[in-house]
């Protein structure tokens, strides 16, 4: 085994230790084919009012304009999917979203890994990226081997579906990169046929502007009128095109005791919603990435349910 096989492999093993479903890794190099797809996508004003996705285009498609002299992004994945759901009825939030922000959990298990390269290997440089700069995770953790991506714009892979976080460490060291795996998508359009507010408008391709997630997390303006009716009773996100998804029939429970919700969380009703106080709203989402919506969010989500 020569060093670099050495260091990826140990690299790999530490990453599973920290509880990572896998890890992928892939060459730092500017990434050809998305350019064309994300410029025609902002183009298209897809992504809405999400003004931020204009910004940086080089450095979201070019590691190294972010971390200089980087060699490789190490692509990983960390399994969310809960053991128990929400009752049915009542106002759902997406299943990410039950337990302690995953920015918070994620960064503290990078910076772990990124230590523990610098400890077993030397003087390496290198950021993590969890969500929170402009990195195209998902193009990564493709190109990393880590999966395919579906015709909902997720991440799929075979063994586990699509209920997982993604996050990066882009360093300055080479390593031995994965090959791509191909797409397992087949001529399923469950995705496209289910999503309740038709956002995937081609295979392949959401409107950022058209999808729940998108209404009852980024708008922080008034719910459009038009859209009545056409939430499902999503509260914030929504899940829907993984739900009817077949590879998430393989999809199994995570073991982080962070992402377990307030256990008030799966039993609240759709009463319990729209009675909901600042005090509530605190105690179940402490340390939440619900928080984003903030109070008042969450409630003007839950009045235009009504």
């Amino acid at each position: 085994m020569n060093t670099k096989q050495k260091y990826t492999s140990s690299i790999k093993s530490e990453a599973k230790r920290l509880g990572f479903l896998s890890c992928g890794i892939s060459k730092a190099a500017f990434l050809e084919e998305e350019a064309p797809r994300l410029e025609n996508w902002l183009n298209q004003n897809m992504h809405g009012n999400m003004q931020y996705m204009e910004n940086h285009f080089d450095k979201r498609l070019d590691p190294t304009k972010l971390v200089e002299d980087s060699k490789s992004v190490i692509s990983l994945l960390l399994n969310y999917y809960p053991s128990q759901l929400q009752n049915q009825d009542t106002y759902k939030l997406s299943k990410y979203a039950y337990g302690t922000d995953y920015h918070f959990v994620i960064k503290n298990k990078l910076k772990q890994l990124l230590q523990f390269i610098q400890e077993e290997i030397g003087e390496v440089h290198g950021r993590a990226f969890v969500d929170s700069a402009p990195v195209l995770d998902k193009a990564w953790a493709a190109k990393s081997g880590l999966g395919w991506i579906g015709k909902h714009s997720n991440l799929l892979t075979q063994q586990t579906g699509s209920f997982y976080f993604i996050a990066e460490l882009i360093i300055d060291l080479d390593l031995e990169y994965d090959a791509i795996t191909t797409d397992h998508c087949g001529t399923c359009t469950a995705c496209i046929d289910a999503c309740p507010t038709q956002a995937i408008t081609e295979p392949y391709v959401v409107d950022g502007s058209k999808c729940i997630s998108y209404f009852t997390i980024e708008l922080k303006e008034q719910l459009p009128v038009s859209m009545k009716g056409t939430f499902d009773d999503w509260m914030f996100g929504c899940d829907v095109c993984q739900d009817v998804c077949p590879w998430n029939r393989f999809a199994k429970p995570h073991n982080e005791p962070l992402f377990n919700p307030h256990p008030e969380l799966l039993e609240m009703t759709k009463k319990d919603w729209q009675e909901i106080t600042q005090d509530t709203f605190t105690k179940v989402f402490k340390n939440s990435a619900v928080k984003r919506t903030k109070f008042s969010g969450l409630t003007r989500n839950i009045d235009f349910l009504k």
